[in-house]
């Protein structure tokens, strides 16, 4: 089966960096990386080291890394160094979700990008990779309070690399809602739903692949289908979105069984066989 990469969208509005707009044209590998993570929920000094271990991690294996932000007012993929400087310092940073981005931008306020407002950038412009260490989902005793990451995952044609959803959350309603939003789901070197610091939930996982291969192979497959059926809301390409799941792999630090630097290589591996 053919490769099936989209062309990269420059977007009037979206500044893009210039390494990694020169990636995009290029076809290499381009890995989103979220802020709030960085601004809201990390505190200083971790943060900046999550800072360096996530980017590190992602250029170690060979990719560009873009971190996703709203960098007084403007949207961006990739942050210069006093703009994450400005961010690392947590210093009237607010936190940006998709639907927050319009307000931001027009505020000339400096927005930290969740999991949402990140697909949403990166997914814009053509970036088919992004990694985070949790993402949202249902809550806990309040089935209607459910996280904006699981719409956006929804529409976002993205692979999203991640350990899982937040562990304070309703893991088993959460598994439930990505299965309805037609989310797919695959456990890289695990049989189980992570729950962000644990690898072990109870919920078993449909799909199980240990070989960075497979999962590009799943990709290219979902994206052919994707383009025979359906279009994005944004019309750019298929919407067709995948979670990549790493047995216990979190932003900062060891889990279980993975670290930050595990899911790097499999992400490389994914991007560069999906171009």
């Amino acid at each position: 089966m053919g490769t099936l990469l989209p062309r990269p969208v420059m977007h009037p509005l979206i500044r893009v960096l210039p390494r990694i707009a020169r990636a995009l044209a290029a076809g290499e590998p381009v890995v989103a990386l979220e802020s709030s993570v960085l601004a809201q929920g990390l505190p200083v000094p971790e943060n900046a080291d999550a800072a360096r271990a996530m980017v590190g991690a992602v250029e170690l294996a060979g990719a560009v890394a873009g971190i996703t932000a709203v960098a007084r007012g403007t949207p961006t993929i990739g942050l210069e160094a006093d703009e994450l400087d400005r961010f690392l310092r947590r210093e009237g940073v607010r936190k940006v979700s998709a639907r927050d981005l319009a307000t931001a931008i027009a505020a000339g306020a400096d927005g930290a990008t969740t999991v949402a407002a990140s697909l949403a950038l990166a997914s814009t412009v053509g970036i088919q990779v992004f990694v985070t260490g949790g993402i949202g989902g249902v809550h806990r005793d309040a089935p209607y309070d459910e996280s904006a990451d699981l719409a956006e995952l929804a529409r976002s044609p993205m692979v999203v690399v991640c350990a899982g959803a937040k562990s304070i959350l309703d893991l088993e309603a959460t598994w439930e809602r990505l299965e309805t939003l037609g989310v797919t789901v695959v456990g890289y070197r695990t049989s189980e739903l992570p729950g962000f610091f644990t690898a072990q939930t109870g919920i078993r996982l449909d799909t199980c692949v240990d070989d960075a291969r497979d999962i590009a192979a799943i990709w290219r497959a979902h994206r052919a289908l994707g383009h025979s059926r359906c279009r994005s809301v944004r019309g750019a390409s298929a919407s067709v979105p995948m979670i990549i799941t790493c047995g216990g792999g979190i932003i900062g630090g060891n889990a279980a069984t993975g670290s930050v630097a595990e899911p790097s290589s499999s992400i490389d591996e994914t991007a560069s066989a999906s171009g």
